[in-house]
């Protein structure tokens, strides 16, 4: 998408409805037609980002031949991954361009707030089985989603450079949640 690309070479703040359409080689008011601004532009690539990883995470979970372990291996290393090889989207999908100053459309809350559910009822699904611990699987999945973040935004932000050590960080934070008898 021409709007992905704009927003890595120069940010956030430098893309605009009009570079986008010359961009991709459309009228100027071409990017209207589909977008009503630039805030709805973010949403919707913040909301195709939720769509994707949603996916990913649904088609590991749901996938009978990988145990309960391995799920949330998958879970994890694809969180940690995704995060890493899309560093603008995730930006978008969980910076505070779009949350912290309330400017998330409807149709963006329409797919990540369902996406959360998801993943709150993988981690309701983990505990029952005895994989992880925690007696709320709300706050239990607050905080292993606080740990995976924190581990990509380090990826993102450049702390961390190395792509073909985040299987091996996942696996350390998976070894760090499931109980030590599963």
């Amino acid at each position: 998408m021409a709007a992905k690309s704009l927003i890595a070479e120069a940010g956030i703040e430098s893309l605009s409805l009009r570079k986008l359409a010359e961009r991709a080689g459309v009228s100027r008011t071409a990017p209207y037609h589909h977008f009503s601004d630039k805030n709805d532009l973010l949403c919707a690539i913040a909301a195709e980002g939720f769509c994707r990883r949603h996916k990913a995470a649904a088609q590991a979970f749901d996938n009978p031949d990988l145990s309960p372990r391995e799920q949330f291996e998958q879970f994890i290393c694809g969180y940690i991954k995704f995060a890493a090889e899309n560093p603008e989207e995730y930006e978008l999908m969980f910076g505070r361009n779009i949350w912290k100053q309330k400017n998330s459309t409807q149709e963006l809350r329409d797919v990540a707030y369902p996406c959360f559910q998801h993943q709150l009822e993988m981690i309701r699904s983990w505990q029952q089985c005895g994989l992880i611990g925690g007696e709320s699987a709300l706050r239990t999945s607050q905080v292993i989603w606080g740990t995976v973040h924190g581990i990509a935004k380090l990826w993102i932000d450049g702390i961390y450079t190395d792509l073909a050590q985040i299987e091996e960080v996942s696996l350390c934070a998976v070894k760090m949640f499931v109980n030590k008898t599963v």
